[in-house]
């Protein structure tokens, strides 16, 4: 099978892979999508974690091709999603329900192969089922949907919050209509990309702001009369995770949801914590929000249409993958098929 393959050296190539014998507790998917994620750009570049050699990709969908377990919950020919985070279910954290945490966890396109391949084999307890009537430009969200719902759990949102969303790729664009959905009454949305402030816009965005020609705090302020109840960190930048602590109010939330590179640190005053009773919140991959985010796109919350910048062939990923790292894409796909 074609397979776009990470080696040793962070050098990606797409190859031609043999596939291994099927397990009892697997099934291979025949993959029809795949998303290419900022978290994808990080481990080409040696800045995220990964198991090489591996295929990458984990925001994908297909349809199931061999089931090695015939449980009866699964048939070949059904459209499904893949959840790529996988928990022992053995270790401290997963005895406790926290399975995002667990000591052991791995992810299929950082650990294991993933889904930029013609086929995925794939452990059965990942397999969400998908709508038949689902396109597969919408479901390919699925996953990033996941992680942005856990985020908004933690979160704690009271109806009619005000948030702030730092950041205008495919988090923070998708955060606009969840955190409208979750009962935000207005969204303030800081991005220096002139086409995701537009994008914004369209998916509901009460105000954009250009961070090299707005003075940001004046405009929150504005906007907010005493700072944001929530500020959504969605960049991953130091800078950025700075400035979270400029736009929230006292008594307000952060929330960590970009992924800044490991060893970045930031200056925070105890104090300033303390006196404003600021909470301070991380937000870390998906878990148990698989099938809400299925439910959440089947209702039509998110128009997806408006965040899809580019799609490409299998042999093209690096095109995607150049294109993402411009700054201007926001959710490239890749067809492996």
């Amino acid at each position: 099978m074609k397979a776009a393959l990470l080696d040793t050296s962070y050098h990606l190539s797409v190859v031609d892979k043999p596939l291994r014998r099927l397990q009892d507790n697997e099934a291979l998917v025949k993959v029809n999508i795949c998303g290419v994620c900022g978290t994808d750009l990080h481990i080409l570049e040696g800045k995220s974690r990964s198991r090489c050699p591996v295929v990458l990709g984990h925001e994908f969908t297909g349809i199931i091709y061999e089931i090695g377990e015939k449980n009866g919950l699964f048939k070949e020919g059904q459209p499904v999603a893949i959840d790529p985070n996988i928990s022992c279910g053995m270790c401290y954290y997963c005895h406790r329900g926290l399975v995002h945490l667990c000591k052991n966890l791995k992810a299929l396109g950082v650990d294991i192969d993933g889904g930029m391949a013609e086929y995925c084999i794939v452990p059965v307890s990942q397999i969400y089922p998908v709508p038949h009537d689902m396109s597969q430009e919408k479901s390919v969200f699925i996953e990033p949907v996941s992680c942005i719902i856990h985020g908004i759990d933690r979160a704690r949102i009271t109806v009619g919050d005000i948030a702030v969303i730092i950041g205008g790729g495919t988090i923070g664009l998708l955060m606009i209509p969840l955190l409208k959905n979750a009962g935000v009454s207005k969204t303030i949305l800081i991005e220096p990309v002139t086409s995701k402030r537009e994008r914004a816009v369209d998916l509901g965005a009460d105000v954009v702001l250009d961070p090299g020609k707005d003075n940001l705090y004046d405009a929150v302020f504005d906007s907010t009369q005493e700072g944001a109840d929530i500020v959504m960190e969605c960049a991953g930048t130091p800078n950025t995770a700075k400035q979270a602590f400029e736009f929230v109010r006292r008594g307000g939330t952060i929330e960590f949801f970009g992924v800044c590179p490991k060893g970045e640190t930031i200056p925070v005053e105890p104090y300033d914590v303390f006196s404003n009773e600021l909470t301070i919140l991380g937000s870390y991959v998906n878990p148990h929000t698989f099938s809400r985010a299925i439910r959440m796109l089947e209702a039509g919350i998110i128009d997806t249409d408006k965040l899809l910048t580019g799609k490409y062939k299998l042999e093209d990923v690096h095109g995607a993958i150049d294109s993402l790292r411009s700054g201007e894409a926001v959710k490239n796909v890749v067809y492996p098929g």
